[in-house]
């Protein structure tokens, strides 16, 4: 007997909710976080584009929550309160508000701008900057941890060759004014010695008090001229005499040596001499190369890597930070800004050496996350954007090592820009605190990071990789404690611009659950309601056409962690899809449950309006607190111009309970129906109903409830007497406690099957009233391997079980398989099986099947197309309501692997087009295997070539290509079909043309 109950409750008004509302433009509602203090409830709205058009600097607004507060929203101006002393600061586009968290403790909140920035000299640094604001809205202090002190107070003496070959001389002149324009006089000063076939001072470096008369003096500065090359003099003047206190050197301050040549030197001899006395001297030098010379006269690869290598020689390690090359004197303007980072980068991996960046451009609180074990910011540029996570100690932050996160001798490429630090969070478990960090770019299919933190050093101890490029898993993180103990549960991995099928950004939620060994294991994957993109390119029929790009639903751009919505006892998650519905915006309810949440959402609320005065709902989520006193949490969902505050709904608590009369069906015939003798039960239906919330009151409701008997046979074998018929629906009014008896009988269609037996069902188990069956079952596939064709191959598995014990009721063969597969029929016909996408049931001599009985049927199956896998696995577990010990169950289940291989149906074509319909090749003539130089490569070819491909249940797809190539050629392409289609790499080795 099957029962339900109605009404369906949602958790939140839709209609009745409070609305706060701001530009668009200022990105108003990026964030939101509820708050509380002595002065009242509040919704905190982070607005980062604040101060258009001009500064752009961001802020974080307070709007009041409850009765009587209808005073509006008020900014907090936080750029003005939020500062570093002693640098000069670029608040700018600083974008405060992008990051806004509140404390745990509700002592206060954390809103971060990691656009912020200041200047060293010319050069600006984007460090990003979080403000510490007290629950009376004071500003504490402002959090920075990766602004350095400017360390630009440096000698810088240019040595420039002004030999002959160098020709012509502006652009020479030309890359002097244009990378002196970058260097602050003050803190630095720069000398200039020229060289040819002797050596002269051109600018002592305490010759300018300002970068103006530097300039104009420099862009006069006439060639020295000279026939030979004399670099290594040259260098060695600069540092005797250059670097002296009477030429304006400063004791203690860094030496910088920037050396610019145009050929071998005639002294090359000299030069590791005088690079070793630069070391001792600790002058950090670069130098440039430049070809224009050698290219002018044609000069051979070997001479010119000669020269190269001299010139690299010179430069001090590391090389690719401290030496360049140019094509010809004009090309030098181009390196001028990556020579001036270079020399000016703030961070160092030593004090004698420069590297590339590292905290310079970290946009430090990028993301933020508190706990009781303290802060941690998001890095995200740091260490040339590959990034890193700055952890707090105590009262002081700890920026963990360049290669913490990324190890290049194992990972090379893969983790560059990756993004780490674009999300943090922390898990508490028995063991301690894991911290968790998501890199959404790392490897391009993004990658989580699981790690501990001992106040000094992390060590990682698990990662977890995306699996779609693109897609940006990674980006949004959250744990949530769902049973709560006070230990974490679950992971939830966002992954927002996953591609659906139709190459839209659907996104994917990933769960994860923390098992004893404190590692995450992957549960399940959330989606959305699939969203139709109709653009203006679709090919169906749409009714209205999307105005907004990209098409799809972002689903899992904020995932929230909020208290028990339902009262059940577990906490839930809400989770924002902001791209649904043309850019309108959705979130997704789900509720916990034990250890995790159930993967069916119970409520989607899909924004409304226009979607101008409010776009992207569900871009920020934020529910912690009941905001209207009705002892209930509430939920605040911010989109793009706008926050809504959700008042969660009443939460009523509807139990049922059903007992019968007898408890086991009697098979002897003990009541008249209709005017015939029949087998009758009574049932009795028992509701209680409260409402869980801590209000007094407990008003009554009206209920509907449905029994279904034999809800899972197509025809029933009872009826009710009410109704006389299997299904009885009553609808009543309860306000504690309701019970109602309703009595079924068995139908006249079935009665054959009951009375054989003349006794109750147990009397067939012996004298103890107790059954203990032994099931054996067997299971095998006519097939050890299957080859798909396009026919569509079918096969089938035999299934054999027996009951060599008491007898066992209610038995059941249960077969899971994987998705490649479609279940077709069963043989017997009347075989009694229910059957869904991957699972099929079917009843073995129901109602039992006896001592020593053996039952067998077959089932087909056939390939499907459209789920592609290595090979088919069917489990098959054989069950009865009745004992088994557990020494007998071993024989209850198979597993049947098959594997699996796809024919192909391809047709290669391919079209040449060249001037010439032959090639001639003198007699002995080789091609050679190197190429020196392109003059002796021949006349074009271009080659066409299509791939057709056509598979079971996918239409034919054409994969066209063009190449060209010369004389002989090689191709490696990778085709990929559409509808879920298998993927072939079609290779094509030495093709002769």
């Amino acid at each position: 007997i099957l029962s339900s109950v109605y009404p369906h409750f949602t958790l939140f008004h839709i209609k009745n909710q409070m609305s706060f509302s701001g530009p668009v433009e200022d990105m108003f509602g990026y964030t939101v976080q509820q708050f509380e203090n002595s002065e009242g409830k509040w919704v905190l709205i982070g607005s980062p584009l604040t101060g258009q058009p001009a500064k752009r600097t961001g802020d974080v607004y307070r709007c009041p929550v409850g009765q009587n507060k209808n005073t509006g929203c008020e900014k907090f101006l936080l750029p003005e309160n939020t500062t570093i002393p002693n640098i000069n600061e670029v608040k700018e586009n600083m974008t405060m508000g992008t990051t806004l968290v509140v404390n745990p403790d509700g002592s206060g909140f954390l809103a971060c701008g990691p656009q912020y920035g200041y200047m060293c000299g010319k050069q600006q640094y984007i460090t990003g900057i979080c403000s510490n604001v007290s629950s009376s809205f004071k500003v504490l202090n402002s959090i920075a941890p990766t602004v350095r002190e400017c360390k630009q107070d440096m000698d810088i003496v240019i040595v420039l060759d002004g030999s002959n070959s160098i020709y012509p001389w502006s652009p020479i002149t030309e890359f002097l004014v244009k990378f002196l324009q970058s260097i602050e006089i003050g803190p630095a000063r720069v000398g200039i010695v020229s060289y040819g076939d002797d050596v002269g001072h051109v600018f002592n470096l305490s010759q300018f008090s300002n970068t103006k008369d530097l300039l104009k003096e420099a862009a006069d500065i006439p060639q020295r001229t000279g026939h030979k090359t004399m670099t290594a003099l040259g260098i060695d003047t600069a540092r005797k005499e250059a670097f002296t206190v009477e030429r304006g050197a400063r004791p203690g301050v860094k030496k910088v040596m920037v050396i610019v040549t145009d050929g071998e030197s005639h002294d090359h001899y000299n030069l590791k001499n005088v690079t070793d006395q630069c070391e001792r001297d600790g002058i950090e030098r670069f130098a440039v190369a430049v070809l224009g010379d050698y290219n002018r006269q044609n000069k051979t690869n070997e001479e010119i890597k000669k020269f190269i290598d001299e010139i690299e020689f010179i430069a001090s390690d590391l090389k690719s930070d401290h030496f360049f090359n140019v094509s010809d004197e004009a090309a030098l303007v181009t390196i001028v800004d990556a020579l001036g980072s270079k020399i000016f980068a703030l961070e160092a991996t030593s004090e004698k050496h420069t590297s590339s960046f590292e905290m310079e451009m970290s946009q430090s609180g990028f993301s933020a996350h508190t706990s009781k074990a303290g802060v941690m910011l998001g890095a995200v540029g740091a260490f040339d954007w590959n990034g890193t996570v700055v952890m707090q100690s105590g009262q002081e932050f700890v920026v963990p090592k360049k290669n913490t996160f990324h190890d290049p001798a194992e990972q090379r490429y893969e983790g560059m820009a990756g993004y780490i630090g674009y999300d943090v969070q922390s898990a508490h478990t028995p063991h301690g605190v894991l911290y968790i960090t998501g890199a959404p770019r790392f490897n391009h299919s993004g990658r989580v990071t699981v790690y501990r933190f001992d106040g000094e050093n992390v060590t990682i101890t698990q990662t977890l990789k995306g699996e779609q490029i693109g897609s940006y898993f990674g980006s949004v993180l959250q744990t949530h404690d769902i049973d709560r103990d006070n230990y974490t549960d679950i992971l939830l991995v966002g992954a927002p611009m996953y591609m659906g099928p139709e190459r839209d950004e659907q996104g994917q939620v990933y769960v994860y659950r923390l098992n004893e060994d404190g590692l995450f294991e992957h549960e399940m994957t959330l989606k959305p309601v699939n969203q139709t993109c109709c653009t203006a390119h679709s090919q169906s029929n749409c009714k209205s056409i999307s105005k907004n790009e990209p098409c799809g639903a972002r689903f899992g751009t904020a995932i929230a962690a909020v208290p028990d919505l339902n009262l059940d006892g577990f906490s839930d998650i809400v989770i924002g899809s902001p791209l649904e519905n043309d850019h309108r915006g959705a979130v997704y309810i789900y509720h916990g449950s034990q250890k995790s949440i159930k993967e069916k959402y119970v409520q989607r609320i899909a924004a409304g309006g226009d979607g101008e005065s409010m776009k992207f709902f569900g871009q920020s989520i934020h529910g912690i607190m009941d905001l209207n006193d009705d002892g209930i949490i509430d939920v605040t969902i911010g989109g793009i111009g706008g926050a809504a505050l959700f008042w969660s709904r009443d939460v009523a608590e509807l139990l049922a309970e059903m007992t019968f009369d007898p408890s086991k069906i009697n098979l002897q015939q003990t009541c008249q129906v209709q005017g015939r003798t029949t087998v009758c039960v009574k049932t009795k239906v028992c509701f209680k109903y409260r409402i869980k919330s801590d209000k007094d009151t407990n008003t009554g409701t009206v209920i509907r409830y449905s029994l279904t008997l034999d809800s899972l046979r197509a025809i029933a074998r009872g009826r009710f007497n009410e109704t006389d018929n299997r299904r009885l629906q009553k609808n009543e009014s309860i306000v504690d406690r309701l019970c109602r008896e309703h009595t079924f009988y068995t139908s006249a269609s079935n009665q054959s099957s009951y009375t054989q037996e003349g006794k109750l069902l147990s009397l067939d188990c012996g004298n103890d009233d107790k059954c203990v069956a032994n099931l054996h079952l067997k299971a095998t596939a006519n097939i050890s391997r299957l080859l798909i064709k396009s026919n569509q191959e079918k096969f089938y598995v035999n299934i054999d079980i027996h009951n060599s014990r008491d007898n066992a009721y209610n038995t059941k063969v249960t077969l899971s398989h994987t998705e490649n597969i479609n279940y077709v029929k069963v043989e017997p016909k009347d075989k009694d099986c229910e059957t869904n996408p991957t699972r099929i049931v079917c009843a073995v001599g129901y109602p039992f099947l006896k001592t020593d009985k053996k039952e067998s049927f077959k089932i087909q199956f056939e390939p499907n197309p459209f789920h592609i896998r290595k090979d088919i696995v069917i489990n098959v577990t054989a069950t009865t309501d009745s004992e088994e010990s557990d020494s007998n169950l071993r024989d209850n289940f198979v597993s049947i692997v098959i594997p699996v291989q796809h024919e192909a149906n391809l047709r290669f074509s391919a079209n040449k087009y060249m001037k010439q319909d032959h090639i001639i090749f003198k007699e002995k003539e080789t091609i050679p295997s190197v190429f020196n130089h392109t003059s002796v490569i021949g006349d074009e070819v271009k080659i066409s070539y299509t791939v057709r491909l056509k598979t079971s249940g996918c239409r034919t797809d054409t994969l066209s290509h063009s190449s060209l190539t010369h004389y002989s050629g090689e191709f490696e392409t990778a085709l990929f079909m559409t509808n879920s289609c298998p993927e072939f790499i079609l290779k094509e080795n030495d093709l002769a043309l």
